[in-house]
C-alpha cells in the first residue's frame, strides 16, 4: 500500500476552523478532539496510528511502536494535563511522534534523535503543528527562504545549531527536544522534554541496557509479522539487526546487498559470512555491472518532504532497493545508520577526558598519534584549548572559505574541537557564503549552547540528529512506494542507551565497538563481532562520477542554483572536470549541491538573480 504519510494538528478551538476547511479536501483521515473538532488531519497507511481514550483526554502514537489501544489508555489514566504526557508513553519502543489533547490544549512532539520532527506555521488565528514542512508551506502558500537553501550548500541537512531552519518563511522547525504545546485560542508555546543522559554508566552495566534497547527496536519493526528487510552490507551494525530480527522469528527476513566495484573491499568476505549463519533469511545480492551507480538518473531524486535531500546521489538505488524488496513482500527494511556516531568515541571525547582521567587519555593520545604520525603541536593546542560553543561556532564562521584538509592531513589529524568545521563548497558564490557565515555568527552571538556538556557526548548527539533527518528523508521516498525505512539505532531508547555510557569507554585499546561488541555477544556469532575494519568506498565513487559526469555537466550547464545566485556554475563545472586522487572534500559538497539543485528544481521556476524568494 502506498500513502503519501502526513498529519497536521489542529487547537481545539473555533480559530482552526479555517485550517480544517482547507486541509479536509487533501485529508484522507480525521480524528477529533472530545469536542468534535479536528485534532488530526493527514493521510497515513493503516496501523500507523494509535488512539487512547479516557474521558475527554486523547492521545495518540503515530509511526511505528507496537503498543495497543488498550496499552495506551492505561497510561493515559495517569496523565491529567498535557505537560504529563511523557508519563503515558515512557518506555515505549520505536520511533513515533506523540499527541495529546487534554482540557482543550493539544501537545505534539517528535523523537529525541529528529527522525520525527515536528514543524509549526500560523494560519489565521491559529497555530497548525505537522510532521512535514510542506505540509504546512502548502497550506500558508508559504514561499522558500533562499537563505535556508545556501545553509544547505555547506551541508544538508545543516549542521547544529543551523538545522532547525525551516525552508519556508513563516514555517518554523521545534527542535528535537522540544515539545509543541498549542492552546483553544491558537496560541502556542515550546517547552523542553527530552534531555540528553549524563555519560555515566560504565561500559559493563551500560551493554545490558543497549542489548535490551536494541532487542526492543527491532522487535518494533518485525511485531506486525509478515516479511521485513534489512540491509545487509558486511558491517557490523546492518549485520546486527539482520541476526536479531532472524532471532526474533516474528517476521520472514529478506536481507540486501550491493555489491562493490573495489575487489579489495572485504566488506564481501564479511557478508558471506554473516549470510552463511543465516540460512533462513532471503538474501538479495546486486549484480555489481547491472545495479544503479551513485549518481545516476536524478530524476529519482524526487521530493523528500520540503527539504533538500541528502541522497540525490543514490535516488537510482533507492527506487531499484524499493522496488526488489516490495516484490519480495517486505512491508518495511532496516538500515544499521548511526552505530558508529552511537558506539565509536570520536576523537572530541580526549578533550574532556584528559580532564577527567589523565594518565589513561594520554596513553591513548599517545597510540592514536603513533597510527596517525602526525604533529605534536596541534594535539597540544587542541587539548589545552578553552572555548565555548559559541566561541568556536565565530571561529568556524571566520573559517568557513579555508582551504578542505587534504587526505593526507586529514587522516594524521586530531580533531579536538566542537565539532568539524565543515567548508562552503569552492563553488558557492560569495552571497552564498555571507548567508552561512551570518548564521553561524548569530547562533554565535545568541550564545547557543552545545548539546551536551562535554565535546564527546555533543559531537556524537549532533552527529545522530544529522544522520536522523537522512533517515526520515529516505522514509518519506520509499514509504511512498509501499515500503517503510527504519534505522533501529536511531530508535530514542537505543540512543538514550548508548548515550548513557561514558564516552571514553564506547572505544577500548585494540577493540572496535566495544559496547556494541558486548552488547550482542550472547546474539551475534564471533564470525561477525570480530570484525575490526570498514569498508571503503572511494573506487565505486570515482567510477560513478566517471560514468555519470556526462549527466552532472548537465545538470551544472543548467542549474536553477546559478539562476538564483547561489552557486558558480563555472566554478562547479572546472570541479566536476577536474582531477580528483581521493573523494575526501569531493563527495560531501557534492551531495549536498546536488540535493539543493534537485529540490529547488521541483519547488521553483523562474529564478531570478536578484530574488528573495522563487514562485
Amino acid at each position: 500500500m502506498t500513502v503519501d504519510t502526513w498529519f497536521a494538528v489542529l487547537p481545539d478551538g473555533d480559530v482552526a476552523l479555517p485550517a480544517v476547511q482547507d486541509l479536509r479536501p487533501r485529508a484522507a483521515r480525521v480524528i477529533g478532539h472530545a469536542s468534535g473538532r479536528p485534532w488530526l488531519m493527514g493521510d497515513w497507511p493503516d496501523g500507523r496510528v494509535t488512539v487512547a481514550e479516557a474521558g475527554t483526554a486523547r492521545l495518540a502514537v503515530i509511526g511505528r511502536c507496537p503498543v495497543t489501544a488498550e496499552e495506551l489508555a492505561v497510561g493515559l489514566g495517569r496523565v491529567r494535563n498535557v505537560e504529563e504526557m511523557e508519563r503515558a508513553v515512557r518506555g515505549l519502543a520505536g520511533s513515533f511522534h506523540v499527541a495529546a489533547s487534554i482540557g482543550r490544549r493539544v501537545a505534539v512532539r517528535g523523537s529525541a534523535s529528529g527522525v520525527r520532527r515536528i514543524h509549526h506555521a500560523r494560519f489565521g488565528r491559529a497555530t497548525i503543528g505537522a510532521c512535514r514542512t510542506d505540509t504546512l508551506a502548502a497550506l500558508t502558500e508559504a514561499s522558500f527562504d533562499e537563505k535556508a537553501l545556501a545553509l544547505r550548500l555547506l551541508s544538508a541537512p545543516p549542521p547544529y545549531p543551523l538545522d532547525s531552519r525551516s525552508m519556508w518563511k513563516g514555517v518554523e522547525t521545534v527542535r528535537p527536544h522540544d515539545c509543541l504545546f498549542i492552546e483553544p485560542d491558537g496560541q502556542a508555546h515550546t517547552r523542553r522534554w527530552w534531555t540528553v543522559p549524563e555519560p555515566e554508566l560504565p561500559a559493563a552495566e551500560g551493554t545490558h541496557a543497549v542489548r535490551q534497547a536494541l532487542e526492543a527496536a527491532v522487535e518494533s519493526c518485525t511485531a506486525s509479522g509478515g516479511t521485513i528487510s534489512s540491509d545487509l552490507s558486511g558491517g557490523m551494525d546492518s549485520t546486527s539487526l539482520c541476526f536479531l530480527a532472524a532471532r526474533d522469528g516474528n517476521a520472514r527476513l529478506v536481507t540486501m546487498r550491493w555489491a562493490s566495484h573495489d575487489a579489495s573491499n572485504d566488506d564481501t568476505a564479511w557478508a558471506e559470512r554473516a549470510t552463511a549463519e543465516l540460512p533462513a533469511a532471503d538474501h538479495v545480492v546486486s549484480d555489481v555491472d547491472q545495479a544503479p551507480l551513485w549518481y545516476s538518473d536524478l530524476s529519482h531524486a524526487t521530493d523528500t518532504g520540503g527539504e533538500p535531500g541528502q541522497w540525490a546521489r543514490d535516488a537510482a538505488r533507492i527506487a531499484v532497493l524499493a522496488q526488489w524488496m516490495t516484490d519480495r513482500g517486505s512491508r518495511l527494511h532496516m538500515t544499521g545508520g548511526a552505530a558508529d556516531e552511537l558506539f565509536t568515541a570520536l576523537p572530541q571525547h580526549l578533550h574532556d577526558y584528559v580532564r577527567s582521567h589523565p594518565l589513561a587519555a594520554l596513553a591513548r593520545i599517545r597510540r592514536q598519534r603513533a597510527f596517525l604520525q602526525g604533529p605534536l603541536w596541534p594535539v597540544l593546542r587542541g587539548l589545552a584549548d578553552r572555548s565555548s560553543f559559541s566561541q568556536w561556532l565565530a571561529a568556524w564562521a571566520d573559517g568557513l572559505t579555508g582551504p578542505v584538509p587534504s587526505l593526507a592531513e586529514a587522516a594524521r589529524a586530531l580533531p579536538l574541537s566542537w565539532g568539524t568545521e565543515q567548508r562552503m563548497p569552492v563553488w558557492a558564490t560569495p552571497d552564498a557564503v555571507r548567508t552561512a557565515r551570518d548564521a553561524l555568527r548569530e547562533a554565535a552571538t545568541a550564545g547557543t549552547e552545545p548539546l551536551a556538556r562535554q565535546r564527546g557526548q555533543h559531537m556524537a548527539l549532533a552527529c545522530v540528529r544529522a544522520g536522523a533527518l537522512g533517515t526520515a528523508q529516505l522514509d518519506r521516498l520509499t514509504s511512498a512506494k509501499g515500503l517503510e525505512y527504519a534505522a533501529p539505532f536511531l530508535d530514542d531508547c537505543v540512543v538514550e542507551a548508548a548515550l548513557s555510557v561514558r564516552v571514553a569507554e564506547r572505544n577500548a585499546p585494540g577493540r572496535y565497538k566495544p559496547v556494541l561488541v558486548d552488547a550482542l555477544r550472547p546474539i551475534v556469532t564471533a564470525t561477525v563481532l570480530d570484525r575490526s575494519t570498514k569498508g571503503e568506498y572511494s573506487t565505486d565513487f570515482h567510477h560513478a562520477v566517471r560514468r555519470n559526469r556526462a549527466a552532472l555537466l548537465d545538470l551544472c550547464d543548467s542549474s536553477v542554483l546559478a539562476r538564483t545566485g547561489l552557486i558558480d556554475a563555472t566554478a562547479f563545472r572546472a570541479e566536476l572536470l577536474a582531477v580528483h586522487p581521493s573523494p575526501h572534500g569531493l563527495a560531501d559538497a557534492l551531495d549536498a549541491t546536488l540535493g539543493c539543485e534537485i529540490w529547488l528544481r521541483g519547488h521553483a521556476t523562474g529564478c531570478r538573480r536578484d530574488a528573495t524568494s522563487c514562485r
